[in-house]
């Protein structure tokens, strides 16, 4: 995962490399041009100083015929001749590719050509100069050469400045996210960020302060509100059911009418329960349990089997316990306590009569095994009010509390069902 600053210096690195590499063919097209136009000079110069000076000297038409001889001999690039009345004509100026005598290696090189005429002494004469051009190869190897290297200087400074630049302009949002960091919704602490100049950054601590607030806020409502409704649900719930055990106790009751009102008591126990369920999650979903301490595993599901004995015994279910080794973890007792209770009622529950439990705990890994008929749902395994079997109906909240706590302390929880066993797996 790289960092957000690194890409647009990634981007920046292409961009200037291609703008560079394109720049090359620029800068040797322009500084190709100026050499030709500088050597144009140069040619144009030669020429009118040969004129002028074959003009200014006093010489005979022999002695002057013997002098451009011998300057065509000691000139290879440059030559003059007589031209015939009717042949001057216009300047010409072109590039010619040649042999270049002077190199050892006989290499084909540029020479820039002027051919123009002369009037020495009123007659016409024909001139032609020649000059050798740069390398190609070598002034394109120069450019080349240089502009790579001042990309190398160009990437260098990129990445200095991209630090120093960064490790000041993001400090505010560092801070920010220091402060998010720290903010913990169940302690309802206020959070207030450091001003900034920077636009963007000011913008976006106005509105975190805002969600903020607006969250704590609808928390603490959330949070009060299902309290309230627990608390308020319980009590006509006790009354209810203390009313029913005073009914069942009437002794006026008709067989029929007692039949009736026990019929009652399963429901509203499964109301009960419900409610005390759905408050457990709205406080594992709140974050209200943030205790955490050392908890031996071995000792607690003693503790829970031992009182669950008197259920598993009603259905003819044997239970039987191995601990391999001593098993410590990190967590809120009671919250490990009902991931401990729920397991096993459910084990019970999904059994047959006369049926068996075995629970193993080795190492971090805890595996509760039943007998049964056929695999539950898996689908609907750990929803809420999902019912996993048909045979066995539930609340269906039993497994989904499971899940909850174990995705809290990132606890992993497995189901799986072979050879006629339902097999959960915990893994801590």
């Amino acid at each position: 995962m790289s960092k957000l600053l690194d890409k647009p210096l990634k981007t920046f690195t292409l961009y200037a490399l291609f703008i560079l590499a394109c720049s090359i063919p620029a800068y040797y097209l322009v500084v190709d041009y100026i050499w030709l136009n500088e050597l144009d000079e140069h040619n144009d110069i030669v020429r009118t100083r040969m004129e002028q000076g074959l003009n200014n000297i006093d010489i005979d038409e022999q002695t002057l015929a013997q002098t451009l001889k011998v300057w065509n001999s000691v000139q290879p690039g440059t030559t003059i001749s007589a031209a015939q009345p009717g042949e001057a004509r216009e300047d010409s100026i072109y590039t010619v590719s040649k042999l270049n005598i002077y190199s050892e290696d006989g290499e084909i090189d540029r020479f820039r050509g002027l051919q123009t005429y002369l009037n020495i002494y009123g007659r016409p004469y024909k001139l032609t100069i020649e000059t050798n051009v740069e390398e190609v190869d070598e002034t394109l190897l120069a450019i080349a050469l240089i502009t790579f290297l001042f990309f190398g200087f160009l990437v260098l400074g990129f990445i200095v400045l991209n630090r120093r630049i960064s490790s000041q302009v993001w400090l505010p949002f560092r801070k920010t996210l220091d402060k998010l960091k720290g903010f913990d919704l169940n302690k309802q602490t206020e959070v207030t960020f450091e001003k900034t100049d920077i636009e963007e950054f000011e913008e976006l601590q106005v509105v975190l302060e805002q969600l903020i607030r607006n969250n704590a806020s609808v928390y603490l409502r959330q949070k009060e509100f299902s309290e309230n409704a627990s608390h308020e649900l319980q009590t006509p719930l006790a009354v209810l059911k203390s009313k029913l055990d005073i009914l069942l106790q009437d002794n006026t009751l008709s067989e029929a009418q007692y039949e009736k009102i026990s019929s009652l008591n399963s429901p509203l126990s499964r109301v009960s329960r419900i409610n005390k369920n759905l408050l457990l999650l709205a406080k594992l979903e709140n974050q209200q349990f943030d205790e955490s301490h050392p908890i031996d595993l071995g000792e607690l599901l003693n503790e829970t089997t031992g009182l669950l004995a008197d259920q598993a015994e009603a259905k003819d279910i044997t239970i039987s316990l191995k601990i391999d080794r001593y098993t410590m973890v990190n967590g809120n007792k009671y919250l490990v306590e009902i991931v401990l209770t729920n397991l096993l009622i459910n084990a019970i529950r999904h059994n047959v009569s006369g049926g068996t439990v075995a629970i193993v705990l080795t190492g971090g890994v805890l595996t509760i095994s039943n007998s049964g008929g056929k695999p539950l749902k898996e689908e609907r395994l750990f929803q809420r009010f999902g019912n996993a079997s048909p045979e066995n109906p539930s609340s269906g909240l039993g497994l989904s509390i499971v899940k909850e706590i174990c995705q809290r302390y990132s606890w992993d929880i497995r189901y799986d069902f072979k050879e006629g066993l339902h097999v959960f797996s915990a893994t801590f």
